[in-house]
């Protein structure tokens, strides 16, 4: 399957461009484009030197190219999408706000896609992606990738046996680090556009759904504004407040904030209380400390060896492990699934049903909470029900 790639940020650096490349070394992913707006943004990535050193030999084909004029060309990701065999495989990663025009832009081609999380911000774009794409019988998929943390998969089978019991009351944060707010983030992560919570804390959103098959009912969210380097303001942290269906609590806490020298590339984690057969049950997820502590010339650090890392399993280049792979292999052999079955709709249902992928149609809770949130957010934090 043909891949492109609309953007060429860090989640592209980091996690999808190293797992498409390694997909393309099995066999399972054709050529590759990755599209910018700017020839710099895929030239710094195809110069990148983890890259070159992980993937001797392998490339990508940029949009734009060397020869264009350097000016942004933000619709330069349209001729892309024409360009491509029908049915191939897009991977959206670009801010939040731009997911839902790009998304829709795809499938008017019939194009599978990968999205990153937030899939979009608004339920209506959530509903009209599903419509548009099984009108087609292609995927759309939500790169969640805390579901496929190893934790995360032991701790849902456990949930789902009844081991815990039911969940009660919990707190999670995810706090990005303060260099954050030096990158491009600063043109994007504006107060107009998005917050802390809609950003990072989807994730534990979802991932108390993916854990408990429990819908969320209502939310509360509380931004604080603070300032980037070139002056835009946005809201840079945030507490937020999930209320599910059977009266659970979730607080969520997040931020561009984490101290750049704190150990870690982040700080996160997440404790679940739980009650049942006239118990109390735990579940505790220190995400941010893995088991791993390095000193060296460079000073102590807590590396995690379970999202993203390359590891040298001898020949050619470097091998990618971890979650963050993990998710966008399960996404791309979904994809192919689909292509290989007589009846597309019916495998459509499945993947939707089986629940381990996260889709428009069996995630839409994480849309509904992220509209509800942004509306209390905007209201100085008051609760806002969801349908």
């Amino acid at each position: 399957m043909r891949a492109a790639v609309i953007g060429a940020g860090m989640i592209v650096h980091d996690q999808l461009l190293p797992s498409l490349y390694h997909l393309q070394r099995l066999g399972v992913v054709g050529e590759i484009d990755i599209c910018a707006t700017r020839h710099r943004s895929v030239a710094a990535l195809a110069a990148a030197p983890a890259l070159l050193a992980a993937f001797p030999g392998q490339s990508f084909r940029p949009w734009p190219t060397r020869n264009e004029p350097d000016e942004p060309q933000a619709n330069l990701y349209r001729q892309l999408l024409a360009a491509l065999p029908p049915r191939s495989l897009v991977v959206v990663a670009l801010p939040d706000q731009l997911h839902a025009e790009v998304i829709l832009a795809a499938l008017a081609h019939s194009h599978h896609v990968l999205a990153v999380k937030p899939l979009v911000l608004r339920v209506a774009d959530s509903e009209r992606i599903e419509q548009e794409a099984r009108a087609r019988g292609v995927l759309v998929a939500i790169d969640y990738h805390k579901r496929f943390d190893p934790r995360s998969l032991m701790a849902r089978a456990r949930f789902r046996a009844g081991e815990f019991g039911e969940f009660r009351l919990g707190s999670a944060r995810l706090l990005e680090k303060w260099y954050y707010r030096e990158s491009n983030f600063q043109n994007w992560f504006t107060a107009a556009n998005t917050d802390a919570f809609t950003y990072i804390g989807c994730h534990y959103v979802d991932l108390v759904h993916f854990l408990t098959g429990l819908a969320p009912t209502a939310v509360s969210v509380r931004g604080v504004l603070d300032e980037f380097p070139n002056g835009n303001r946005g809201y840079l942290w945030t507490d937020a407040r999930v209320v599910w269906e059977n009266g659970a609590c979730l607080n969520v806490q997040n931020a561009l904030g984490y101290p750049a020298g704190g150990p870690g590339s982040n700080s996160q984690g997440m404790t679940l209380y739980c009650s049942g057969n006239g118990r109390g049950a735990m579940l505790v997820h220190s995400d941010q400390y893995r088991g791993v502590e390095y000193v060296t010339a460079a000073g102590y650090s807590e590396p995690s060896p379970d999202y993203f890392q390359y590891l040298d399993l001898g020949g050619p280049g470097l091998t990618p492990s971890g979650y963050g792979y993990l998710s966008v292999e399960t996404i791309v052999k979904a994809c192919l699934r689909v292509e290989s079955s007589a009846d597309r709709a019916a495998t459509l249902d499945a993947i939707d049903r089986e629940g381990l992928l996260a889709t428009p149609a069996n995630s839409r809770y994480n849309e509904r909470v992220i509209e509800a949130g942004r509306q209390s957010l905007l209201d100085g934090g008051r609760e806002v029900p969801i349908s």
